[in-house]
């Protein structure tokens, strides 16, 4: 393996890119799909972005959803299909052609020629797929671009018309009226899921208003109330609720009479006669505050004073009165219109009980209308308003007012007219066109419509096929919006689209749908290589009837593109016209994932279409993200700069990093999430350069024995490791198996937010438990064959996890197996060729619990050193581990006690399975558990819980379950505290204790001055590798260590460094040696002075390792030449001091020197003629003297 620099050298982008170049150099994607192509099919549908505008962070959170999951399920032998789809048609596209052009109104386009325009639309779509293509690709995403399928293909168009005519031939199409959510600045309807994406909070007027009663004795008027007066010119009928009671009122001061219901008789205004105004009415009923948002200008008291009783009316009793029209632009609809008619829609929360209703602007109006006879079904409704959202010349007052515009206007000539009875503002949530940013109005439009309604049924119970992450959104959003799906409005009266395929004969009577190219060029004798309105348009088909009838013509009308997005499944591979086999094998598709938004949208009509054609679902597992935000919490948006670009956070942290920041956050289970660059940075701390040190410490130790002349480090055989004797080989394998086994278990569950905690917590086991307890094994203190078994265990972890998270980071995954690999023959050239790790052997779960048993032991005698300010350098005589677990205290006592008495620097541990000698127990209910399922019970049996005994507690614990006030409740139910009992006579500063709840922990804190030299020995240690770290020395570098005390009084330190020299040496890895034996010739590394150090000043000296001879048994090989001696010495101090130990290790202790000019040659003897370090030549003469 090459060596590795430290982590805070790594760039993480930097070596991304490199792995980019390496992808690319062995065409890594393609490889993976030629590989795999005679595997069984992962089907996953990629739903179709905009090309107009540049990917953001929800396509990126999105786009890594999808290649995680496609990803994995390669990794487990499928072949996966990834091809990027493109929406080109529809109002984006047009939307940002009719700016360029100043597209004002419909007859624009047409003046210009659908054409040119269609063509213009068509130079945009593609404008940013470059860009797109670099994005992707940078966020590691692997996906085929080069094949990728637009929806304005002319083979998916065509797919497109086939879906249309089977549901044409099912009877599932047909052409109506409908009031849609209707867009004014696109100069389109739009569907109801498109019309609910954008509402903001806008002031309208809202008023008031008398509709005179013909023949009423009193005079009387009905008020309507409206925030829609643009509406009142189309006014055909009253709407009352024919369950309420009505009430008719005369004002006591102005002397009006009025009809509202009982309920809201407050909303009407008072109509006092104003201060110093003599006795008469006041003919401009006007409220006093015209911009208070109630509906009462004063309180409700004042309000009914100033009304006199005149009748009740039951609401059904109203109904078929007649009353004056506001306007006569209607006159000829007299006979039929301008009566009162009831419905159940009309409420008394708001107005006044009373709705007046314009069918051609309402939802609810038309139906009322047409139920009621006031229009008829079928005939041409008179739709006042143009495409323009412009009054046409049948509003003659208003004719060429946009509606909105002419709000002001209207409500004039109603005061004008003396039928205002009072007006205001209120401010409310009104929807507005996504695309064009204008508010959004009401209109009737001819329309060709898909029967969804009849589907009902048969749509929920495909619903309940599928499978959602977070599955509350199939439960209640999807379910809510099917359960009241409406009849789908499919046809757009706009250019840039897929036409409809539709030829009409001029009466009417001969349609013909075709479902083919084949077909169209067969009835219309004509050769067809473009399916767009510019190029098919002027095609006739001439009836079957006979000449005389003349010829079908096209419907005007384009799909609405999200109709194309749903035919997507059959459209991308062009079915049925090819890819028969490979559809209808593997239908439905496997996979989609998408945002929120698309419960409405994409998820939506891809099951509407697939239940219509096939009677199943289009998809069968679905994941469902939440919405990126800012980090202020709003929408992010480019205008007000309030995000970082995705590009600037990936050139500073790595893709990988975004991945895992935007996998591991609420987003994934359909909640919002406020992106703030700083929680990507965040993953790079957490996860990252922890993972890349555990790496990194496997890499320098294997180098390590190359240094060190031993064999090349080559890992051994897994088998084998199973069988290791190490308690934390044991446990780190088992770690691993269960870190295979839960990530298997989450991906084939789809749930990706759960994996990376998991991993978070896996990879803080193996740097601070694994290696951290492991650095003397892995350093090869321990004898060079555990040192292999550590770093084969090591390294098979590494391995392991790198490709149980290739899905997840696919870059820095293939960092560490490029290098890993260079060990291991016949390896992959590429993590992502490698199959995805099974469970190998069996997981320990007693080991795995025992091991996280001893981290909160440890934890707990940290926290009771902490509270008594005792740090971990200071030697504690005694801890006692008080379980109930036979099995916990036979580990912590026996092959996990070496570990924690290491750790705490704790001289003995005493298990103890007597639970009340040191504690007393209590138990506490979990209300967390215990209140949802018990509910009005939760009281008793919380009493009862807390009263348990000793004995009973015990007994609760040994049996499982405890049968309390008629419940039985388990381990899981009920929380055991152990509360601490200080032994008689003790103090807490001479012992303390802290627990868990599940385990007990006790520090005996006593001084003890036999322990103050071991605790001295480690302030020293401590100050050794401070200074190693301060001198940036890597763990393979060799330096000698010296000591100089600067006490007058050296007695302590020389005792210190006497009793304590094996545990220094083995702590620092070579002998502590007193600065007296440093040679004149030894190179200083770092040196540092340390004062008050446990009452010690002294300095320690790092230098590079340095020769030493033994002069007599040199001058024996010289027969006692003093001057060949010097020569010798001379020669080998001049030699680099890391090639010289290269030759004595390849000369097994052995080098001959026959190069010195006039010095005969002889053979030196590491250890018996030099010795490569003064802490050598210091242990050869004390073994020698």
């Amino acid at each position: 393996m090459d060596e590795v620099c430290e982590g805070k050298d790594f760039s993480f982008p930097k070596y991304e890119e490199k792995i980019l170049e390496l992808w690319t150099e062995i065409k890594a994607f393609e490889t993976q799909l030629e590989r795999t192509k005679d595997q069984p099919e992962y089907i996953f549908y990629d739903g179709p972005p905009f090309a107009t505008g540049l990917p953001h962070y929800g396509h990126i959170l999105a786009g890594t959803i999808k290649d995680i999951v496609t990803r994995y399920q390669s990794m487990n032998g499928y072949h996966v299909t990834r091809r990027f789809g493109w929406d080109c048609h529809g109002l984006p596209v047009e939307n940002e052609i009719d700016r360029r052009l100043n597209i004002k109104k419909r007859e624009d386009v047409l003046n210009l020629g659908i054409d040119k325009y269609n063509e213009e639309c068509r130079s945009i779509v593609t404008r940013y797929v470059e860009e797109w293509e670099t994005i992707v690709w940078r966020t590691g995403r692997w996906i085929d671009f080069k094949n990728d399928y637009k929806t304005m293909d002319l083979k998916f168009m065509e797919s497109v018309w086939w879906v249309f005519a089977q549901l044409y031939n099912k009877g599932l199409v047909y052409k109506g009226f409908k009031v849609m959510p209707y867009s004014t600045g696109c100069k389109t309807p739009l569907s109801n899921f498109e019309a609910g994406q954008e509402y903001r909070d806008v002031p309208d007027p809202e008023i008031m208003l008398a509709f005179p009663i013909i023949g009423d004795p009193h005079k009387a008027s009905f008020v309507a109330w409206t925030t829609t007066p643009w509406t009142l010119p189309s006014n055909l009928a009253l709407c009352v609720n024919a369950n309420f009671v009505y009430v008719k009122v005369r004002n006591k001061y102005s002397g009006k009479v009025y009809v509202v219901t009982e309920s809201r008789l407050s909303a009407l205004p008072s109509e006092k006669p104003k201060p110093n105004v003599a006795n008469g009415s006041v003919n401009d009923s006007k409220q006093s505050n015209p911009k208070t948002k109630g509906s009462s200008s004063g309180k409700t008291g004042d309000v009914v004073d100033s009304y006199e009783l005149l009748e009740k009316i039951s609401g059904a009793s109203l109904v078929g009165m007649k009353y004056e029209p506001l306007f006569d632009y209607f006159v000829e609809f007299s006979d039929s219109a301008f009566r009162v008619v009831a419905d159940n829609y009309v409420t008394d929360d708001s107005g006044t009980g009373i709705v007046h209703c314009a069918p051609a602007f309402g939802e609810d109006d038309y139906r009322v209308c047409s139920e009621n006879q006031v229009i008829s079904k079928g005939e041409n409704l008179i739709v006042a308003v143009d495409d323009d959202g412009c009054f046409t010349a049948k509003i003659t007052d208003f004719s060429g007012q946009y509606v909105k515009d002419a709000d002001k206007n209207i409500i004039e000539a109603i005061k004008a007219k003396g039928r205002l009875v009072k007006s205001g503002t209120f401010t409310h949530s009104y929807p507005f066109c996504p695309r064009s940013k204008t508010p959004l109005i009401y209109r009737a439009v001819p329309s060709w419509f898909v029967k969804v309604e009849e589907l009902k049924e048969q749509l929920l119970e495909n619903n309940r096929q599928t499978y959602w992450v977070p599955d509350f959104v199939k439960e209640k959003r999807f379910h809510n919006w099917l359960e009241n799906a409406r009849d789908w409005a499919i046809s757009r009266s706009r250019f840039w689209g897929t036409p409809l395929p539709i030829w009409i004969s001029e009466d009417g009577e001969e349609v013909l749908v075709m479902d083919s190219i084949e077909k169209l060029e067969k009835l219309s004798g004509v050769k067809v290589d473009d399916l767009h309105r510019h190029k098919i348009d002027h095609f006739t088909i001439p009836s079957s009837r006979g000449p005389e009838f003349g010829v079908l013509r096209r419907v005007d009308d384009v799909f609405d593109c999200w109709f194309e997005s749903g035919s997507m499944p059959y459209a991308y591979i062009h079915y049925p016209f090819e890819n028969v086999e490979l559809f209808e094998k593997n239908f439905p598709g496997h996979f989609v994932a998408e945002g929120l938004d698309q419960t409405r949208g994409w998820f939506y009509t891809l099951m509407v279409l697939s239940t219509a054609l096939f009677g199943k679902p289009a998809f069968r597992n679905l994941i469902c993200n939440g919405l990126v935000l800012a980090e202020d919490g709003k929408k992010m948006s480019k205008s007000l700069k309030n995000y970082p670009s995705p590009l600037e956070v990936i050139d500073n942290y790595g893709a990988d990093a975004l991945r895992l920041y935007l996998i591991n956050s609420p987003v994934v289970r359909a909640e919002p999430l406020r992106f703030k660059k700083e929680g990507v940075h965040g993953v790079v701390r957490d996860v990252f350069l922890p993972w890349y040190n555990a790496y990194r410490f496997l890499v320098q130790n294997a180098k390590r024995l190359e240094v060190e002349g031993l064999a090349s480090f080559i890992p051994i055989d897994q088998a084998t490791l199973q069988n290791s004797s190490n308690v934390l080989d044991q446990w780190i394998n088992s770690a691993t198996q269960s870190l295979v086994y839960f990530v298997r278990q989450e991906m084939d569950g789809y749930r990706l937010y759960t994996v990376v905690p998991y991993l978070l917590k896996f990879l803080d086991n193996l740097t601070n438990i694994y290696v951290r307890f492991n650095r003397k094994r892995l350093k090869g203190r321990t004898g060079e064959e555990d040192c292999r078994i550590a770093l084969s265990t090591l390294y098979n972890v590494l391995l392991v996890s790198c490709k149980v998270m290739a899905p997840f980071t696919p870059f820095f995954t293939e960092v560490l197996y490029q290098n890993l690999r260079k060990v291991s023959n016949g390896s992959e050239e590429s993590i992502h060729y490698c199959k995805f790790p099974q469970e190998e052997g069996k997981r320990g779960e007693r080991i795995e619990q025992s091991v996280a048993r001893m981290m909160t032991i440890i934890d707990l005698a940290r926290n009771i050193r902490e509270r008594h300010n005792k740090p971990l350098k200071t030697p504690l005589r005694e801890m006692v581990v008080v379980h109930p677990d036979a099995d916990f205290l036979d580990d912590i006592g026996g092959k996990l006690r070496e570990y924690v008495l290491e750790e705490l620097n704790v001289r003995s541990l005493v298990p103890c399975n007597d639970t009340l000698k040191y504690s007393s127990l209590r138990a506490e209910p979990d209300f967390s558990v215990l209140g949802k399922r018990l509910g009005k019970s939760m009281g008793v049996v919380a009493k009862e819980v807390k009263a348990m005994s000793q004995e009973k507690i015990l007994a609760f614990e040994k049996a499982g379950e405890v049968t309390i006030a008629a419940h039985c409740l388990k381990l899981t139910d009920i929380k055991v505290v152990r509360d601490f009992k200080r032994p008689d006579g003790m103090t807490e500063k001479e012992i303390d204790a802290a627990g868990d709840g599940d385990v007990l922990v006790i520090l005996d804190l006593h001084a003890d001055n036999s322990l103050f030299e071991a605790g001295v020995a480690r302030e020293i240690v401590n100050r050794i590798q401070k200074l190693r770290k301060k001198a940036a020395l890597e763990p393979t570098d060799i330096v000698e260590v010296y000591f100089k005390s600067l006490d007058e009084d050296k007695s302590l330190s020389e005792r210190v460094l006497n009793s304590q020299d094996s545990y220094i040496a083995d702590a620092i890895g070579s002998q502590l040696l007193r600065s007296a034996m440093m040679p004149s010739q030894a190179v200083n590394v770092c040196e540092e002075s340390f004062h008050g150090i446990s009452g010690m000043s002294f300095v320690i000296t790092l230098t590079r390792p340095t020769l030493m001879f033994n002069l007599d048994a040199i001058l024996t090989l010289y027969a006692g030449n003093i001057k060949f001696a010097q020569g010798l010495q001379t020669y080998l101090l001049s030699r680099d001091h890391s090639i010289l130990k290269s030759e004595f290790q390849l000369g097994n202790g052995k080098i001959t020197v026959s190069c010195i000019e006039n010095l005969p040659p002889v053979d030196l003897v590491l250890g018996e003629h030099v010795f490569l370090t003064v802490g050598d030549y210091f242990s050869w003469t004390k073994k020698s003297g």
